[in-house]
């Protein structure tokens, strides 16, 4: 089959580089509608046969055969709830400012790492991972269970989940613009141009938003809600000089555009 010799392919050049493919440790993921993987299709690398897994991971990140990325979020609120539950056994030796700092490191981080590839995800997934960071914050301001979180994270200056997620999607059409982002990035973003003069044609610093004709995964695709959502930011913002003005710029907009309503 025809991806079995691309698999041997990529085989022959890992041999050639000095690397080693491990046949019976590889995964293989058939991404499609519902169903699609349900097909008893089986690849065969080198003496093993591979069956189609339900999820894979992928540099960290779990991918499973719909792209929901429910799986991935799932395991990253378990895990940021075991540290949490680890810190939390502490916490009467911290104080507040070292809460802060392991909570970012081990809990925030989690929740920050591939997050760009969550855009789009369902309210009730991105609501998952927006309770592991309102646990987090009652944990630092040591708060019960069910005090109201908006102005802890406003305290603590954290900008909610859907902001987080925009911050990275804007930080990586930003370096497109400043030629720092890679090529892989680059070739799948353009530079908007009106075919007619327009009272808009001034504003230089917009990309192109394809058509996409699936809204389920099309409009999830960092070639589409990545211009959507950079085309929404203020033209301040997005024609900032330097990366430390545009970081600053981006998340003052996105605090108040998320703490705006409970002021």
């Amino acid at each position: 089959m025809f991806h079995e010799h691309c698999i041997s392919d990529v085989k022959q050049w890992m041999t050639q580089n000095k690397l080693q493919l491990n046949d019976s440790k590889t995964e293989a993921l058939l991404v499609g509608g519902r169903g699609a993987s349900d097909q008893a299709l089986k690849l065969t690398i080198g003496h093993s046969e591979i069956t189609f897994s339900k999820s894979v991971r992928n540099l960290g990140v779990m991918f499973d055969d719909e792209l929901s990325m429910r799986v991935h979020v799932n395991k990253v609120c378990q895990l940021a709830y075991y540290e949490l539950r680890k810190i939390s056994t502490i916490r009467h030796y911290l104080s507040q400012q070292a809460t802060q700092i392991l909570v970012t490191s081990l809990v925030l981080s989690r929740l920050d790492y591939g997050n760009s590839l969550l855009a789009g995800i369902p309210d009730t997934l991105l609501n998952k991972l927006q309770k592991v960071q309102n646990s987090a914050a009652r944990l630092v301001f040591r708060c019960p269970k069910r005090t109201h979180t908006t102005p802890l994270l406003r305290a603590l200056h954290w900008l909610p989940i859907a902001q987080r997620i925009d911050y990275k999607l804007s930080s990586m059409c930003y370096n497109v613009f400043n030629q720092t982002a890679p090529h892989a990035l680059t070739e799948i973003l353009t530079v908007y141009t009106p075919s007619r003069s327009l009272r808009s044609s001034a504003d230089t610093k917009m990309l192109k938003v394809p058509r996409r004709n699936k809204k389920t995964q099309g409009q999830r695709a960092f070639s589409y809600i990545g211009p959507v959502t950079w085309n929404s930011l203020p033209l301040s913002v997005r024609d900032s000089d330097t990366p430390t003005q545009f970081k600053s710029s981006l998340k003052t907009h996105l605090f108040r555009s998320a703490f705006s309503a409970d002021q």
